[in-house]
């Protein structure tokens, strides 16, 4: 647990002190793909709680989860479509039911806990 903090705050340091501009082109291509991310991290906590987490389902899906974003976004701006609508309201969808499964669990966890003291 103190592995995953500390990479955190490493890994936050260094976004935050690091001077970096994306450009307005990419900007629907990196939301996208942070959307896609938290999707997958908030279904691996979810699996987690669950019991049913398997790193290989995790890591391809965060990956996979990404391309597929990406390529919807390229797709779409291709064809002059905003496509990657799409991709944001899937992806938004399941961020939600995710961190609404998440929720649940944790507060019937503290429910049990909390009656049997």
């Amino acid at each position: 647990m103190w592995l995953a903090i500390l990479g955190l705050a490493i890994g936050l340091f260094l976004g935050f002190s690091a001077e970096l501009e994306i450009p307005e082109v990419y900007a629907n291509y990196l939301s996208i793909a942070l959307l896609a991310a938290f999707d997958t991290l908030f279904g691996g906590i979810r699996a987690h709680l669950q019991h049913a987490y398997d790193e290989w389902v995790f890591v391809t899906g965060f990956f996979f989860n990404i391309l597929l974003a990406i390529s919807l976004a390229f797709l779409g701006v291709n064809l002059g479509v905003d496509l990657y609508l799409a991709a944001v309201f899937a992806f938004g969808y399941r961020l939600f039911q995710n961190i609404a499964v998440i929720r649940r669990v944790l507060l019937s966890r503290w429910v049990q806990k909390r009656g049997k003291q």
